[in-house]
């Protein structure tokens, strides 16, 4: 099939991805000989040899003796010195991690008709929502990425209204994930010296996961699958799969960036803004990137976000200051901070910046 040559108007593309629902997957679909200019993302947003740090990794930790304190030291010292980690051993059976990755590819697969079910202004549960790049409305540059989020915070979460291509396998993957966030987080609370066990029940409002499809693109070296970030959670676990993209930020205000190579099994685990902010700054937040989409194949990935109750008041906890330090952080409703990091494009620590002292 020729590849097609066509310039979208920018209303004319939202209507394309947004309103009739092909998203990132129909564009792709199109086989254009060139993605839409919304996409291209400027010159010094994009991958170059010069920017990739060869000689960094981020620490991979064997987690399969959760009561080893060799284990425990060295999830905190990553999270304090990386902000990034990989977990092995962690419990979860690599076929059930392989299920919620072919999840996402067959979900992404469906026809259109079918996909558009769960655009907000179609979706049968709130718990459920379709959304192309970051924000539409707020982008200046598009991301190239469909995600399907699966939001599990209430007693009554709607699954049962969730596609059945999806359902059965997200919710396995996240029953099993919980106990192995249980422990990132006890853990990790034990390392700023908090021990009570309220705290670390209050910081586990939800476990919501995303199914991300960054889908094959005409023109991968011009695209950005994610712009550089900073999560809005406590944690994030991230399952990739072998195509590989991600970026983490290899030091603050450099522009240097260490890929994360796939590992078959392994979950890669980030500190939140949240944890950075209750930690008085001990446990480090990183900007990371998906800098490349494929040229050949759909990339996917299932990022799991554990999430503080919405009316949760956020900021350093009493127990992570040492004698005579000062918090760096104000307190804020998570609702507040979630809503203000979802009102603007993504800008690497924008949002914590705002809530410094």
């Amino acid at each position: 099939m020729e590849k097609q040559k066509m310039t979208w108007k920018r209303e004319d593309l939202i209507d394309f991805l947004i309103k009739k629902g092909n998203g990132i997957k129909g564009l792709s679909e199109l086989k254009l000989a060139k993605i839409p200019d919304d996409f291209i993302q400027p010159p010094h947003q994009r991958l170059s040899h010069t920017k990739v740090a060869t000689q960094h990794s981020i620490p991979i930790i064997d987690v399969s003796n959760w009561d080893d304190p060799r284990v425990s030291q060295s999830i905190c010292a990553a999270a304090a010195d990386w902000g990034f980690f990989q977990i092995i051993n962690h419990g979860i059976p690599i076929g059930v991690l392989q299920d919620v990755k072919n999840a996402t590819h067959d979900f992404f697969n469906l026809p259109v008709a079918e996909r558009s079910k769960y655009l907000k202004e179609n979706s049968p549960t709130p718990s459920i929502v379709l959304k192309t790049s970051f924000s539409h409305s707020v982008d200046k540059v598009l991301e190239w990425k469909d995600s399907l989020l699966h939001f599990t915070g209430t007693h009554d979460d709607g699954s049962h209204l969730w596609p059945n291509l999806t359902r059965d396998r997200v919710l396995e993957y996240t029953k099993l994930a919980r106990p192995v966030i249980g422990n990132l987080v006890s853990v990790l609370l034990s390392g700023i010296n908090v021990q009570q066990k309220q705290t670390q029940s209050d910081l586990v409002g939800s476990v919501d996961v995303s199914l991300l499809c960054y889908p094959k693109c005409p023109n991968p070296d011009l695209a950005s699958g994610a712009t550089p970030h900073s999560d809005v959670s406590v944690l994030t676990l991230l399952l990739q799969d072998d195509v590989g993209g991600l970026y983490v930020r290899a030091s603050q205000g450099e522009d240097q960036w260490i890929h994360v190579e796939p590992m078959e099994g392994a979950l890669i685990v980030n500190v939140g803004d949240v944890l950075e902010i209750m930690s008085n700054g001990k446990y480090k937040s990183i900007e990371h990137r998906v800098f490349l989409v494929s040229g050949d194949v759909d990339r996917v990935s299932v990022p799991l976000f554990v999430i503080p109750p919405r009316d949760a008041l956020i900021g350093p906890l009493p127990e992570a200051l040492h004698i005579g330090e000062k918090p760096i952080y104000r307190q804020i409703v998570f609702s507040d901070y979630f809503n203000r990091a979802f009102s603007k494009p993504p800008n690497g620590k924008q949002t914590i910046d705002y809530v410094r002292v």
